[in-house]
C-alpha cells in the first residue's frame, strides 16, 4: 500500500548573508536584524521555491514575510589563546546579537 503525504511549501532564502530552508510559521534565530519587535519584513533574495512538488530556481517574483519576534543575545563563546612555555594565556568571550523571526507567508 503507498502512503501519500502532503507536499510542504518552503522555500531556500538569504537572510544576512545565510541561507535558510523556511516553511510558514518557522521561527529561527539570525543576525541581528534592523527593526523593532512586532515590526514586519520582507525578504527578496530567495534561490528556490518547492510548491507541492514544483520547484523553482532562482529568483523569481515570490517574497517571504516575517515579523521581528525579539531581539536577544546567543550563548557565550569562550575563545581562549595559550603558547606553551611562554606563559602567555589570554581568555576573551562574546555574546553574538541575534533576531528571533516567524515566517508568516511565502507570497
Amino acid at each position: 500500500m503507498r502512503k501519500y503525504f502532503r507536499y510542504i511549501m518552503f522555500a531556500i532564502v538569504t537572510i544576512a548573508g545565510q541561507q535558510f530552508k523556511v516553511k510558514q510559521n518557522d521561527e529561527l534565530f539570525v543576525h541581528r536584524l534592523e527593526g523593532n519587535a512586532g515590526d514586519k519584513v520582507e525578504f527578496s533574495e530567495i534561490l528556490m521555491v518547492s510548491n507541492g512538488g514544483n520547484i523553482t530556481v532562482g529568483n523569481n517574483s515570490k517574497k517571504v514575510q516575517a515579523e521581528i519576534m525579539d531581539h536577544l543575545k546567543g550563548d557565550k563563546v569562550i575563545i581562549f589563546k595559550k603558547k606553551r612555555r611562554k606563559g602567555y594565556q589570554k581568555k576573551n568571550g562574546f555574546r553574538e546579537s541575534l533576531t528571533r523571526i516567524k515566517i508568516n507567508a511565502i507570497a
